[in-house]
C-alpha cells in the first residue's frame, strides 16, 4: 500500500471520544486486525463499517479524488477518514505545560475581552488580577487578549476598565492531541468529534 504521510485518520474510542490522529498505514493496520471499523458520515448520517463493509464500500463508490484511496496488488481502496477501536475506552490523560502557545489554545487565539480572532503576534496574555495586586501567574489568572484591550486594561482589574470576560480562565481538564494552529488542516468530518475536546479546555 503506498500510504502518503498527508493521510490522516482520526480514532475514536469505544466511546466515541477522539483519542488519536494516525497514518493511513497504522489505520488499515487496525482495520485488517480487526481492532477498528471504519466510521462513514454522508448524508443519512453515520454508518460503521468492518474491514470486509469497508472493502465492498470502497469497490461501490470509488472515491471521488486521486489522492483520496490507496492501492493494494488487487484492491484500489478508499481512506477512511475516521476510525472506531473496538475495545479501548480511555482517554489520553497529558500534563498541560504553562506555556504562552497553550494558553492562546485553550482561548482559541481570541481576544477574551473584545472577542475577536487574532494571530498569536497580536496576541499578549493579561494577568486578569494585576501582579500589583497580588495576582498569580497561572492558569486562572491568565487570559488572552489583544494588544489594543491589553493597554486599555493596564493595570487594572476588569471592571475597573469597564471590560468584560468572555470567560472565566481556568486550567484546562486535558490538552487536545490536536494542535488549534493546526485546524485550518483537519479534516471537516471530525469536526463533530473534536467539539467537545476544544470546548472543553
Amino acid at each position: 500500500m503506498d500510504g502518503r504521510p498527508k493521510h490522516r485518520v482520526l480514532v475514536l474510542n469505544r466511546l466515541w471520544q477522539a483519542v488519536n490522529i494516525v497514518a493511513a498505514p497504522r489505520a488499515f493496520s487496525l482495520l485488517f486486525q480487526e481492532h477498528a471499523c471504519v466510521i462513514h458520515c454522508d448524508d443519512s448520517g453515520y454508518m460503521v463499517y468492518g474491514i470486509d463493509e469497508w472493502l465492498l464500500y470502497s469497490e461501490e463508490n470509488p472515491a471521488r479524488h486521486e489522492g483520496d484511496h490507496i492501492h493494494t496488488v488487487r484492491l484500489k481502496i478508499r481512506v477512511p477518514k475516521i476510525l472506531l477501536l473496538k475495545s479501548y475506552d480511555r482517554l489520553p490523560v497529558k500534563e498541560i505545560r504553562f506555556t504562552r502557545q497553550n494558553l492562546f489554545e485553550r482561548d482559541g487565539y481570541v481576544c477574551q475581552y473584545c472577542g475577536d480572532l487574532f494571530g498569536p503576534r497580536e496576541l499578549n496574555l493579561d494577568h486578569v488580577i494585576p501582579r500589583e495586586r497580588g495576582g498569580r501567574t497561572t492558569w486562572e489568572n491568565i487570559t488572552t487578549s489583544c494588544q489594543r484591550c491589553n493597554s486599555r486594561k493596564a493595570n487594572r482589574l476588569p471592571h475597573e476598565a469597564g471590560m468584560r470576560l468572555l470567560r472565566k480562565p481556568r486550567r484546562p481538564s486535558w490538552r487536545p492531541f490536536v494542535s488549534v494552529a493546526a485546524r485550518d488542516r483537519l479534516d471537516d468530518a471530525w469536526t463533530h468529534f473534536l467539539h467537545l475536546s476544544h470546548n472543553g479546555r
